[in-house]
């Protein structure tokens, strides 16, 4: 009988690999390192906002523009509340300056340093005097009106030209555009063109549809068509004036007529 000699198995420790503890180790710091970056740019105050500088207003007071950015500085990012200038939304805020202020046609926002925010406007500039059911507001040259202007306010009235638009009872709120830019650069041309060089005082000009009535300091009316031909109808009016209508005439004259392949008058 052979002797067969057994040996005990030998049993192994399972061994965490090196590698793995280091890789643990590694992303512990790393969230504690995200952890302090997230603090320091979002929670830790010395990046909050706490000034508010505002330039470029005249009509507008800056303490509104002031009220309204400060009640827009305060965000959340992943549940906490702050006022870093790195939370905030530049565009939401100029988009609500907009809303807010309709005598402002432009906001830039820019952060300075830290703690500081720069809110520069551009204020409306008003070119006619747009009037229209019974309402009368600035125009600016973008065709947009921005503010009313009550009916005892005879300066404003009266250093502006008017346009009047015939409309069957629409209603425009404040911001909002009233007559294409096209149109309006138009009427102003011609308007231009009828004190400089026609030599006639404009009162007021009536819009309807593409019909342009100017009326005349001497109480008759020129009829055009913005939709034609702008320079021949100013040459048909000035030939006219000169050659079929004289002074004497004008003085019972009631309305000439561009609109046409002729110029008719009255």
């Amino acid at each position: 009988m052979t002797d067969r000699h057994y040996r005990k198995p030998h049993r192994y420790k399972k061994r965490k690999p090196i590698l793995r503890k280091k890789f643990l180790a590694l992303c512990f710091l790393i969230l504690i390192a995200a952890c302090a970056i997230f603090y320091g740019l979002f929670l830790w105050k010395i990046f909050w906002v706490e000034k508010i500088i505002v330039s470029g207003e005249q009509k507008t007071t800056k303490e509104e523009i002031e009220s309204l950015v400060s009640k827009r500085l305060e965000n959340a990012v992943l549940f906490f509340k702050t006022k870093s200038i790195l939370a905030i939304d530049r565009g939401q805020i100029e988009k609500d300056i907009l809303e807010a202020f309709p005598g402002i046609s432009e906001v830039k926002i820019s952060k300075s340093f830290f703690d500081a925010i720069s809110v520069q406007i551009t204020e409306r500039t008003a070119v006619v005097l747009w009037c229209e059911n019974d309402r009368c507001f600035l125009l600016d040259n973008q065709g947009v009106i921005f503010e009313p202007v009550s009916e005892t306010d005879s300066e404003t009235k009266l250093s502006l030209t008017m346009i009047t638009k015939l409309s069957l009872g629409e209603t425009f709120a404040l911001g909002q555009t009233v007559i294409a830019k096209d149109e309006l650069a138009q009427i102003l041309e011609i308007k231009s063109q009828l004190t400089e060089t026609v030599k006639i005082a404009v009162d007021n000009a009536v819009v309807s549809d593409g019909r342009l009535d100017i009326e005349t300091a001497e109480g008759w009316l020129i009829r055009f068509n913005l939709k034609g031909d702008l320079d021949w109808q100013m040459t048909e009016l000035k030939l006219a004036l000169e050659k079929q209508i004289s002074p004497e005439k004008r003085k019972n004259l009631e309305y000439i007529d561009l609109r046409f392949s002729r110029v008719y008058y009255k």
